[in-house]
């Protein structure tokens, strides 16, 4: 059973009698559906559809907790309590609180809400992630980097930048992280639209190089094109948040995708649901 503590993660407490209901109009994850011992992942949008924040939520005790990037939590914090008006909610990063993961794990989830399921992984693997406890680490977080990348399961920074990137380009639409059904949240108008319409373009896909792979951020290209940025890599293994129709226009034409002048092949990743473009008809 591989265990970590990983670093640069924070923990905003959501408590009070209005908690659920007041970032359930807010966020993008559906908490009707969240059960105790579940984490799911989640978005807080601006109104374009972008996001600004993304986070993992999970019960704890009578409240919500937001597992995020260290370097957001305090604008994440500041951002919902411009939400609040006179709800009554008490928000507070918990500043003692450490995160640990861990996978292959026979003992699963607890009832005490510190130990929860990641659902962003296969259930088989059991991902688990814990927060009460002392540091311990018996592998090094690369290996937690190889394991995101098997399974496509993307993070900011690494893998795209808050701001600029639509709950469907990191696959958050496949991995239970955001609710078509449980009505408005902010931006909900802009990525409803997009899931009805079928118009997402953009799509985390894994990586695999013909050798180790560039550093994050180098361009993917085909035919000299810039179709997507690397983003995390373990050796040759990768993601990509790449444009998946030029993706398919250079499989149809038989066209090297490469990373820096890496030859690359790239993959949906498993149990995801989307698929390539079908190729244009002609005229």
């Amino acid at each position: 059973m591989p265990r970590l503590s990983l670093s640069g993660r924070a923990v905003l407490n959501v408590t009070g009698e209005d908690a659920e209901d007041f970032l359930q109009n807010l966020i993008t994850t559906d908490l009707d559906t969240l059960e105790h011992g579940d984490l799911k992942p989640g978005a807080l949008l601006n109104p374009q559809g972008k996001i600004l924040f993304e986070f993992l939520v999970s019960r704890n005790g009578g409240g919500l907790r937001l597992d995020t990037l260290q370097t957001s939590a305090d604008d994440l914090l500041k951002r919902l309590t411009l939400y609040k008006l006179r709800a009554k909610v008490h928000i507070a990063v918990d500043s003692e609180s450490l995160v640990h993961v861990s996978w292959e794990n026979e003992s699963g989830a607890s009832e005490a809400d510190s130990t929860v399921r990641d659902r962003r992984f296969p259930q088989a693997l059991n991902v688990v992630r814990c927060y009460e406890g002392e540091p311990s680490s018996d592998v090094p977080e690369t290996m937690w980097t190889a394991l995101r990348i098997a399974h496509g399961v993307a993070e900011a920074p690494l893998d795209y930048t808050l701001g600029d990137a639509f709950p469907h380009d990191v696959n958050l639409d496949q991995t239970g992280g955001v609710s078509f059904r449980k009505g408005c949240f902010v931006g909900q108008e802009v990525v409803s639209r997009m899931q009805h319409r079928g118009t997402a373009r953009r799509r985390i896909l894994i990586v695999t190089g013909a050798s180790d792979l560039p550093a994050t951020g180098t361009s993917i290209t085909a035919n000299e094109r810039e179709i997507g940025t690397l983003g995390s890599v373990a050796g040759s293994s990768g993601l990509g948040l790449v444009r998946i129709d030029r993706v398919k226009d250079a499989l149809d034409s038989g066209i090297p995708i490469l990373a820096g002048d890496i030859p690359i092949h790239l993959a949906i990743p498993p149990e995801h649901r989307f698929t390539f473009p079908e190729a244009k008809q002609e005229a």
